[in-house]
């Protein structure tokens, strides 16, 4: 079946309305991946920055707390050496304000650290209660010691190193957990900075990703118009195309039908003419042969392969006889059948120039065509021998006409090159085209 040439466009073109879904479908997969594990990364973000702000401000909290323990437990512990010393009762104000001072101190540090308290931090709370415990019961001993009067057994206990360790204890265990609670918040403030590491390159990820998906976007975009363009004009390219083949036909009918009436008239003007039937005879071939020449130059409808021998023996037939020589070598040899009109309209240049102006416009000339195949391209050689030639001036031709322009296009149609020499015996034409189109 011979080919539409207009149904590739409308091919190309349903083709290109069911192509975007795929890509648009997978674009919209990649954004939408790409705006989810950004929103993601910015709510882990964010969440580590929230928890390190809770972090620092309990670790704030616990270690004013921490510090509030140890200043009323020095503060408890200097109204004790004072009452002593001085036995004045108003000591003891201090005293009792620094022992109320401990106990909410303590309580806001169970409080601040809530119960996110891992068992490390448990142990060192319970060490430090214990702690303070002993050493606010060792000053409440002091004290009754020197309201009874008995200023030596209270000398004698503060003197012991009972005050002493459990004051020690009591501030080594605030350090330590003092130390673990910032380790809480170094750790909280490490994964906010690492969280917000990542932001940055997931910002800039998600800038590239949204920028090929707008130039893939306008890509597809230009494409589709373009496939409705090229469908919305394949109609009027296969109007076209057919109103041209069209009016070639009708051409081709026309001139058909020039020749057939020439062939009538001759026939009729020998008809009572017993004497010119032979001549008149060898002009209907003639005319016969031009019109198979005619049909070789406008190639066979859907042929796809020719045979160069068939070509060029049909563009000599109308003029071959005895007195104009030929030879033609070269066997069979299939080329592609769009090369059909444009070698045949080069073949029926040449011979008619040589009837006219070369080898055959004088007796003696010789016309010799000769072809070979050569790695997949055709090399045909095209030389005219004739007596009293004389080349134009240079050795080149003459002012371009209709001829040389329609080989120039021949040439372009073949996709070769068609070089034309004038040498001293006559003219030599060489084509070179590839052997399919």
């Amino acid at each position: 079946m011979a080919s539409d040439p207009s149904a590739e466009p409308r091919l190309q073109a349903r083709w290109w309305r069911r192509a975007p879904r795929v890509p648009t479908l997978a674009l919209f997969t990649v954004v939408a991946m790409a705006l989810l594990g950004t929103f993601t990364l910015i709510f882990a973000t964010v969440e580590a920055e929230r928890v390190q702000r809770e972090q620092a401000t309990r670790t704030s909290a616990v270690l004013a707390a921490l510090n509030g323990l140890v200043t009323a437990a020095i503060n408890g512990e200097t109204a004790q050496r004072g009452y002593f010393i001085t036995n004045d009762r108003r000591y003891l104000t201090p005293y009792f304000r620094g022992r109320s001072d401990y106990e909410r101190e303590s309580e806001a540090l169970r409080q601040r650290l809530g119960n996110e308290v891992n068992e490390q931090q448990l142990a060192l709370l319970e060490e430090i209660d214990r702690l303070g415990d002993a050493k606010w019961a060792e000053m409440s001993a002091t004290i009754k010691l020197v309201e009874q009067g008995r200023i030596v057994d209270a000398q004698t206990r503060i003197l012991s190193d009972e005050g002493q360790i459990a004051m020690d204890g009591l501030r080594s265990a605030v350090r330590r957990l003092e130390v673990s609670e910032r380790a809480h918040l170094d750790d909280a403030t490490h994964r906010a900075a690492k969280a917000e590491g990542r932001i940055v390159p997931s910002l800039a990820l998600l800038f590239v990703v949204i920028v090929c998906a707008l130039v893939l976007g306008l890509w597809q975009a230009i494409r589709t118009a373009q496939a409705e363009a090229a469908a919305a004009n394949a109609d009027a390219i296969a109007e076209a195309r057919d109103r041209a083949d069209l009016l070639a036909k009708e051409l081709n009918h026309r001139v058909k039908n020039i020749f057939a009436v020439v062939l009538a008239i001759v026939k009729m003007s020998a008809r009572h003419d017993p004497e010119a039937a032979p001549a008149v005879d060898r002009i209907a071939k003639r005319i016969h042969a031009l019109v198979t020449a005619h049909d070789v130059t406008q190639g066979s409808p859907g042929e796809t392969q020719v045979d160069i021998a068939d070509l060029v023996g049909k563009a000599l037939a109308p003029y071959r006889s005895s007195s104009e020589k030929c030879e033609v070598t070269g066997g069979p040899l299939v080329i592609s059948g769009r090369h059909a009109v444009p070698l045949g309209l080069v073949l029926h240049e040449l011979v008619t120039n040589a009837v006219k102006y070369g080898a055959w416009a004088r007796p003696g000339g010789v016309l010799k065509v000769d072809w070979r195949q050569e790695a997949g391209r055709v090399r045909m050689r095209w030389s005219e021998q004739g007596q009293d030639f004389v080349p134009p001036q240079g050795g080149k031709p003459g002012r371009e006409g209709f001829g040389s322009m329609l080989i120039r296009s021949s040439e372009r149609q073949l996709g070769g090159t068609i070089v034309r020499r004038f040498e001293a015996e006559g003219i030599v034409v060489e084509l070179d085209f590839p052997i399919e189109n």
